[in-house]
């Protein structure tokens, strides 16, 4: 149940019944109503909502759309009841602005009382969507720019989830293609190396100690038995024992972080199956696909990219590209409606030839979308931090949960609009103070928990929601509170549309800075009865609130701080 899209039916219902009502009285001329829109404003002082129609209909009617708001709101003053209106306003150009009474707000606390851990759910949509992120190279640990991803992607995936999608979260495990061969050679010399022999690291090889670890638990398992086999037999079973020691770690660390998939897609599974070759075949046969230089290049300038790419290289040996063609082909053939990858801002060059590679598989491009996220950039007391001081090499996801812990780690990540660059400040993440945002938010939380155990300890209880008066609530600190509590299905609806999971983490710290707000200038425990049930109810309705926007950015909300 969204309180604001209630409303916002309410009203559409009133404007076009005053329009029906105008056209009978011969007052605005029309034919058939526009598909018009009801927003709330930005600023207060344009109302609760606002609503364009008379602009859209300006054409049609052949009159002023001023005039036409001015004589449909005085139709709808004269013929309607005017329910839950207080008075209506002609703004600029034409825009009608909808003042309401407070009684649609003192609806809001039963509804959020029933919904509960609900609250924030919308009606379902029979869509599956499908949000695939992280997806890190399973040859190292795990970085900032993964735990970005993974902060971003899950807290999407919880936000489509409650605006009522179906929704599949998966993993794309990249273990085949050039950067697997070039772990091997990093695990072969390594192992080399670790069994007496003088043999070169590679140039370009994965240096850090977390494979040097890896292939010291090949060791141990092994010992120099692998020495015996020949050299591609001996890189096979360090590859498949490392790959798996790696992505035990990925899925590990990520549960630490809160993120469990539906699926771990595997891209070798692309290349055995013969799905790559098949793709490449098709794309042949539809005329995508041309030779030169003696490789095979996709036609990516046909469908907006700026250059063509390579699918199939020289040496006979398929491209990242040509995988990921076949992958995103997999992906709208298990029946997904939407597809949603959570990719890098370095990523940007690939974007347009992805949806050029879906469009010419017969798919809409409009059912991809590509979220790309910008950098993190950690700081410590002003300091910039580059490198771990475990390993040497940069910050890992392992590192940060244990300095900051999950849920500062998450909050921050999910703070900014993924493409904004984002500075980490280490020492406010784990500062216990209201300069930190989670702190703030989590504090309010716990506050409120903090007001009910007092007046437990007072012998007082709240009584049944239909028993309490919430048209009591009259001051603009509660108001303020009800009012915003309405709009957080909303919100979760923007946050999906847009694909904006920061939206999420800015309602609930204006969510939170509100009850402080209210909290400094209310008492809810009242020597007046009635008073004290309302108030009750209210921090009540918050308190369900935060927790389930702190729910959806994966972060926990304490009773006690």
């Amino acid at each position: 149940m969204n309180p604001i899209e209630k409303m916002k039916d309410f009203l559409r219902e009133v404007i076009i019944d005053g329009l029906e009502a105008a056209k009978n009285r011969d007052m605005i001329k029309f034919e058939s109503l526009p598909c018009f829109a009801i927003e709330v404003p930005r600023e207060k002082e344009h109302g609760d909502f606002a609503c364009n129609v008379a602009m859209l209909m300006a054409r049609e009617a052949r009159m002023a759309p001023r005039k036409i708001a001015e004589i449909l709101v005085r139709i709808i003053a004269d013929t309607q009841k005017m329910n839950h209106i207080n008075r209506i306003e002609v703004a600029g150009p034409g825009f009608i602005n909808f003042f309401l009474s407070n009684d649609w707000l003192y609806e809001v606390p039963v509804l959020v009382c029933n919904m509960g851990e609900k609250y924030g759910y919308n009606e379902k949509r029979n869509l599956r969507v499908q949000v695939e992120f992280v997806s890190a190279n399973p040859t190292g640990d795990l970085h900032m720019g993964n735990a970005r991803g993974g902060a971003i992607g899950d807290t999407l995936a919880n936000i489509l989830q409650r605006a009522g999608y179906d929704v599949e979260r998966e993993f794309y495990i990249n273990d085949a293609g050039n950067q697997i061969e070039l772990f091997a050679d990093s695990l072969e010399a390594r192992y080399l190396q670790l069994t007496g022999h003088d043999v070169p690291f590679p140039e370009n090889g994965y240096a850090g100690k977390d494979v040097i670890n890896t292939v010291k638990n090949i060791v141990l398992k092994y010992d120099k038995d692998l020495l015996r086999l020949p050299a591609e037999e001996r890189r096979e079973i360090m590859v498949e024992y490392a790959l798996k020691e790696k992505l035990n770690y990925i899925k590990n660390t990520l549960e630490n972080f809160g993120i469990v998939y539906d699926v771990w897609f595997s891209e070798k599974s692309l290349h055995d199956s013969g799905k790559v070759d098949q793709v490449i075949s098709f794309l042949r046969e539809k005329g995508y696909i041309y030779e030169k230089e003696g490789a095979w290049w996709f036609k990516s300038t046909l469908l907006g990219d700026e250059k063509d790419e390579v699918v199939i290289r020289a040496n006979g040996m398929p491209t990242y590209f040509a995988a990921d063609i076949a992958y995103h082909k997999d992906k709208f053939d298990r029946g997904f409606d939407w597809v949603i990858n959570v990719w890098g801002a370095d990523h940007h060059g690939h974007v347009a030839r992805m949806k050029g590679a879906v469009q010419a598989l017969g798919y809409n491009p409009e059912k991809l979308d590509i979220l790309l996220m910008q950098l993190v950039r950690l700081y410590r007391g002003g300091e910039a931090v580059r490198m771990s001081k475990r390993t040497g090499t940069t910050v890992t996801l392992d590192e940060l949960i244990e300095e900051v812990g999950k849920d500062a780690a998450r909050f921050f990540f999910a703070m900014r609009s993924p493409d904004s660059h984002l500075d980490f400040d280490l020492e406010l993440a784990k500062r216990q103070s209201m300069e930190n945002p989670v702190y703030y938010v989590q504090y309010a939380h716990a506050r409120i928990c903090s007001i009910f155990r007092q007046a437990a300890a007072a012998g007082i209880g709240m009584p049944p929601v239909n028993e309490i008066d919430p048209g009591l609530l009259k001051e603009e600190e509660e108001l303020g509170l009800l009012r915003k509590v309405a709009d957080f299905p909303e919100e979760i609806c923007i946050a999906a549309r847009t694909l904006a999971p920061h939206r999420i983490a800015r309602y609930v710290l204006e969510l939170a800075a509100l009850f402080h707000s209210f909290y400094n200038h209310c008492r809810v425990l009242h020597k007046n009865g009635g008073l004290q049930d309302a108030r009750l109810l209210l921090v009540e309705i918050v308190r369900i609130t935060i927790k389930n926007a702190l729910d959806v950015l994966g972060v926990a909300a304490p009773e006690q701080m």
